[in-house]
């Protein structure tokens, strides 16, 4: 089944230049918001049209020093304020085979692993994910429902689940995936095959 994204995943940042366009951008219409302006009103303030504002914005033009510091005055910030992000530093975390840590969520008994697969705190993307890969075996007899924030998607490895979400139950074999508004009652109804393995990767806001 093909359908139109709202962003290429496979879009690659054309330079470091590029990089600091976006950076800049970025910090300009965050620092905007948060002092309740409007485009318009910046770019009255900074003698810039509400079009040339927008490109900084987008990261698609470079805007030259003596506009950055027309923005930074406007925005009542330190000039190198606009240029945080550039620099900072993107996660990542490598987990090799069999060295997921184990934790123990609500609910877990018997016959159920969860595996975390990595974590990444604190970042500028604004939102935390959490990998797991999750085992339930011929000991799971019963299963916990679970409700949380955000979004969740299962991908089905090995066995057959029959995973319940709200009021509907969905059969799902390997290969089989299934994503969902966490916030709805969900969980493992049966096992019908053991042992059952699937990834279940749980996405929500980070803290402010």
């Amino acid at each position: 089944m093909k359908s139109a994204l709202g962003q290429n995943p496979h879009a690659i940042k054309d330079s470091r230049d590029k990089n600091l366009e976006v950076a800049i951008g970025r910090q300009v219409r965050e620092l905007r918001k948060k002092q309740r302006m409007t485009g318009a009103d910046l770019a009255a303030q900074t003698g810039l049209s509400t079009g040339m504002l927008s490109k900084i914005e987008n990261g698609v033009t470079s805007p030259s020093l003596s506009t950055i510091s027309a923005l930074a005055h406007a925005l009542k910030v330190p000039l190198v304020q606009l240029f945080s992000g550039y620099e900072e530093e993107r996660g990542c975390m490598h987990v090799k085979a069999g060295q997921g840590v184990e934790i123990q969520r609500e609910g877990t008994r018997a016959g159920h692993q969860y595996n975390l697969l990595g974590h990444i705190g604190s970042n500028s993307s604004g939102v935390v994910v959490e990998p797991y890969l999750i085992t339930l075996d011929s000991t799971s007899d019963r299963f916990p429902l679970f409700q949380h924030e955000g979004i969740e998607l299962l991908y089905v490895l090995e066995g057959r689940v029959e995973y319940r979400h709200g009021d509907r139950l969905y059969d799902l074999k390997p290969g089989d995936s299934l994503l969902f508004d966490a916030d709805s009652p969900h969980g493992p109804e049966d096992i019908r095959e053991f042992p059952t393995r699937y990834l279940s990767v749980i996405t929500y806001p980070q803290a402010r």
